[in-house]
C-alpha cells in the first residue's frame, strides 16, 4: 500500500512556520475488558506518549477491564452511554441518547453510566460522556452538568464550545475505518485529504483551532492496516504542530452539581 503523506506534511510546514499549534487529543470507543487489542492500543499509546481517552461501555465493564486500567496509565477511562443499545427504529440511525423513550430513563442511563465507572475508577474517570454512534438530543445534552459531566464528546468539528452552562464541546474528527464499506481502513489517500482540509479550515479561522483534534479508534476491530496508518498519522502531527490534549482530573469528577 503507497500512502502519499506529502499534502499533510506540507500543510504541517505552515502551520510550523506560521507559529502554530495544535492541541490533539486521542479517543478509542467500546471498551469492556482486557483483550490483545487492548495491549495493542496501550503499547502504542506508551510509544506515541499519547494518553487514550478510552470510551468504556458502563453496563459490560468488567473488573479484568478495571484492574488493567489501574496498572496502564496512559489509558483515560471516559462513559461511553450505559450499554450501548440501540432504542432507534429500524428505520432510524442507532441511537441510545435520543429521545426514542421517556427522558427520565434516558438521564437515568446516563445517570447510572457516570455512578458506575466512578465506583471502578475512582479519581481516573474523567466526567467525558461519549454517546454510542455520536449521537445524543439537545434535551439530554442540557441535563449532563446536573449528572456530574463536564464534557460531551460526538464527531465532527463542533458549532459551539459550551452546548449547556458547564458543559464544553470536545468532538472527534477524524475515524480511519470504513463502517460502511469493508469495515477496514478508509483509503489513506482519502483520509489524508480529509485531515489537510481539517487543519487548512482550523487555519484560516474557519474551525475553532481550540477545540482540540480529535482522532478516533476502536481498537476491538483494527487490522493491521488501521493500526499502522493511525500509529502513521499521530506521529506526524505530534512531530509537527500538534501537542498532547487531556482533560485534568478534578476532585468534583464523583460529586455531581
Amino acid at each position: 500500500m503507497i500512502i502519499d503523506w506529502r499534502p499533510l506534511d506540507t500543510e504541517l510546514n505552515i502551520w510550523q512556520t506560521q507559529g502554530l499549534t495544535l492541541p490533539l487529543w486521542w479517543r478509542d470507543d467500546d471498551a469492556v475488558s482486557a483483550t490483545p487489542q487492548l495491549e495493542t492500543l496501550s503499547e502504542l499509546s506508551r510509544s506515541l506518549d499519547l494518553l487514550v481517552h478510552l470510551a468504556i461501555i458502563p453496563r459490560d465493564a468488567d473488573a479484568g477491564l478495571v484492574e488493567y486500567v489501574g496498572q496502564h496509565d496512559t489509558l483515560i477511562p471516559v462513559v461511553h452511554g450505559w450499554a450501548h443499545k440501540n432504542h432507534a427504529s429500524p428505520k432510524e440511525k442507532k441511537s441510545e441518547f435520543r429521545l426514542h423513550r421517556p427522558i427520565p430513563e434516558i438521564l437515568a442511563d446516563a445517570r447510572a453510566g457516570f455512578e458506575r465507572l466512578n465506583a471502578l475508577f475512582g479519581d481516573r474517570l474523567r466526567p467525558i460522556f461519549v454517546p454510542p454512534w455520536n449521537r445524543i438530543a439537545p434535551e439530554v445534552v442540557r441535563e449532563l452538568p446536573a449528572l456530574g459531566y463536564r464534557v460531551i464528546s460526538t464527531a465532527t468539528p463542533r458549532k459551539m464550545r459550551t452546548p449547556a452552562p458547564g458543559l464544553e464541546q470536545i468532538n472527534t474528527h477524524l475515524d480511519p475505518i470504513d463502517w460502511r464499506g469493508t469495515r477496514g481502513l478508509v483509503a489513506p489517500n482519502r483520509l489524508i485529504k480529509q485531515t489537510v482540509d481539517l487543519l487548512r479550515d482550523r487555519r484560516e479561522e474557519r474551525a475553532d483551532n481550540t477545540e482540540p483534534f480529535g482522532v478516533l479508534t476502536h481498537h476491538l476491530v483494527h487490522d493491521p492496516d488501521i493500526w499502522t496508518f493511525t500509529e502513521d498519522l499521530l506521529r506526524r502531527l505530534l512531530d509537527g504542530p500538534g501537542f498532547a490534549w487531556a482533560l485534568p482530573a478534578t476532585k468534583s469528577t464523583g460529586d455531581p452539581e
